[in-house]
């Protein structure tokens, strides 16, 4: 029934579904399940090249089996302010995970990441993080090593000298630009490759068509990074209160 568990039935349609082509949203909607319940189904067996119903399932009980005498160890929805549904914040954690899978983080790296987004402070220590996602420290700690080495989340220490996690408005800018200038390297090479290969030869004239389209995104991707940056994040000093800015009223 919708909201309940997959069937071995529903993991076949959503096996044909993938076959034929359809996105996510198409098989949920004809399953009458929510899109993210078929994208963490997916994601978690193998992707949409290499999902198996049979497998799936079977993957799925021995997962079922094994939580059972750990429960304990289970995320559980944590307690929330401003008047919040603790499970529609824990819901909607998992699924901002799975997004995040599915544009190719590892499944804790996609984790942290969604609870770091879901805190008012997106700030968390390790243990915070640990405790919050029921794993060990050791997991946090490579999970956090992974992002920071993307640049999608920032150390730094607190009043306590206690090292912090953290994302913010300009993680992504930071994260663009780091894109961008992996696609200018691949771009060089993919030159100094056009002449060891030879000007006009199939592998070379495919190198430097490469290069040209990576060279081209990723100079728009700086300046649209920079402009937005600029207008979206950047902290004007006067407001509508500041005696020196003149009202709208008056000339």
């Amino acid at each position: 029934m919708p909201g309940g568990r997959l069937t071995q039935q529903d993991r076949q349609q959503i096996a044909l579904g993938l076959a034929d082509g359809l996105a996510y949203a198409e098989i949920a909607r004809r399953l009458d399940r929510p899109t993210s319940t078929i994208t963490r189904e997916v994601m978690r067996n193998g992707g949409p090249t290499s999902y198996r119903a049979d497998l799936a399932h079977r993957a799925t009980e021995r997962r079922t089996q094994r939580r059972r005498p750990a429960s304990s160890r289970e995320a559980r929805p944590v307690p929330q302010e401003h008047g919040r549904d603790a499970e529609a914040v824990h819901e909607f954690e998992e699924t901002l995970a799975t997004v995040f899978m599915t544009s190719g983080l590892p499944k804790m790296m996609a984790r942290v990441l969604a609870a770091l987004y879901t805190t008012d402070t997106g700030s968390l220590t390790a243990s915070e993080l640990a405790q919050r996602l029921q794993v060990s420290p050791a997991t946090v700690s490579k999970a956090i090593t992974f992002l920071t080495d993307l640049d999608l989340i920032r150390r730094h220490r607190d009043e306590r000298r206690r090292e912090r996690y953290t994302v913010d408005d300009d993680i992504w800018y930071q994260s663009v630009i780091r894109s961008a200038r992996d696609n200018e390297r691949f771009a060089q090479t993919a030159q100094q490759g056009v002449a060891i290969l030879g000007r006009g030869t199939p592998a070379a004239a495919r190198l430097e068509s490469a290069a040209r389209f990576l060279a081209f995104v990723s100079e728009g991707l700086i300046r649209a990074a920079e402009q937005a940056r600029e207008v979206l994040y950047t902290n004007t000093e006067a407001t509508p209160a500041d005696p020196t800015t003149p009202s709208p009223d008056h000339s």
